[in-house]
């Protein structure tokens, strides 16, 4: 059984009690979206409420882990991913989960990814629509996933990019190829 207390001081003290809070309401969320699905309800929670655990300190965990860049981003141009990614690795390292799965949760609840599994989608989602986000068209995504998670992930990339768009960022490949599988898979042709 999932105790989330095992990791509630160390993940306080590397994140904060704001972005701990995110934390638990991400879980919460993840646990809702996994309803009526066969998934692991104990991997569920884990990765939700980890998928954070490297947020605000990424050149800390950056210099402790020994890691200099991840090959699958450009790390320049993709600050705001970084903490994905060196989640999956502080997860592992710092927290001692070991489970592939969970990690790589962890690691694409930012981008997304080409053919996400259930519990990618789920975290992925999960931490776009929990209670507290707040922004336009939050409630269409949140909609959408509560009937058909394929659904709410190509709502929410797509959200995402146009956002992406509209403030002139960069838009990172991942995101932009998690959207075209689904197109294709959602058009008879992945």
């Amino acid at each position: 059984m999932f105790d989330y207390k095992l990791y509630k001081e160390r993940l306080l003290s590397d994140i904060g009690e704001k972005r701990y809070k995110h934390s638990l309401r991400v879980m919460e969320c993840a646990e809702k979206l996994s309803q009526g699905h066969n998934i692991d309800k104990e991997k569920v929670k884990t990765a939700a409420f980890l998928h954070d655990c490297a947020k605000y300190n990424e050149e800390r965990y950056m210099k402790e882990l020994n890691i200099d860049h991840f090959n699958e981003i450009d790390q320049d141009l993709s600050k705001s991913v970084i903490h994905s990614f060196l989640g999956a690795e502080v997860a592992k390292k710092v927290y001692n989960i070991k489970d592939e799965e969970i990690l790589k949760a962890i690691k694409y609840h930012t981008t997304g990814k080409e053919n996400m599994n259930l519990l990618e989608k789920i975290v992925f989602l999960a931490d776009a629509i929990e209670e507290k986000r707040s922004y336009p068209g939050v409630d269409e995504i949140r909609r959408k996933s509560l009937i058909d998670l394929d659904a709410g992930v190509l709502e929410c990339l797509n959200h995402n990019i146009k956002y992406l768009i509209d403030i002139d960022a960069f838009i990172d490949p991942l995101t932009l190829m998690a959207r075209n599988y689904l197109i294709k898979e959602k058009n008879g042709k992945a």
